[in-house]
């Protein structure tokens, strides 16, 4: 199994629009100058500007300077709500089809499983809670400028 980028990719996406937007006189980028900075196809990104935005992250201008941009603060955007936008399903899954219920593994596995994703995924939401977009790029900007 792979891991899913989304998360990642859409992280990538916010950090470069909230170093981007502000120099830019409209405050605009376009879904290829993201897709240019993570080396992705604009279909990747445009895929997941659209969950961003329909989770109010971001919002978009459509005809002349048509493009993208931060709805909120880049401070007031943490990493928990990057997750819930683009992330569709619990990082844990159960068995796709129920065990043999014969079995006493397999009839008592279900609800042990589920407590223990469920209070993985809580502290992984939590620890995303506390990291900002603001703090993704400070970080950035400071491990490739090491001096500042």
């Amino acid at each position: 199994m792979s891991a899913n980028s989304r998360l990642t990719v859409a992280t990538h996406a916010l950090t470069w629009m909230a170093l981007v937007c502000p120099q830019r006189a409209d405050g605009i980028v376009t879904s290829e100058q993201i897709a240019r900075s993570v080396n992705t196809n604009p279909v990747v990104v445009r895929r997941l500007l659209s969950r961003l935005k329909a989770a109010g992250l971001i919002e978009s201008r459509r005809g002349q300077g048509a493009g993208w941009t931060l709805s909120r603060p880049p401070e007031s955007i943490t990493l928990r709500d990057v997750y819930h936008a683009v992330e569709d399903e619990p990082v844990f899954a159960l068995h796709p089809s129920t065990p043999n219920q014969e079995c006493p593994v397999g009839r008592g596995i279900p609800p042990v499983l589920r407590a223990a994703y469920e209070r993985a995924e809580h502290a992984m939401t939590a620890a995303l809670a506390e990291v900002t977009i603001a703090q993704v790029l400070r970080e950035t900007v400071r491990r490739r400028h090491p001096s500042r």
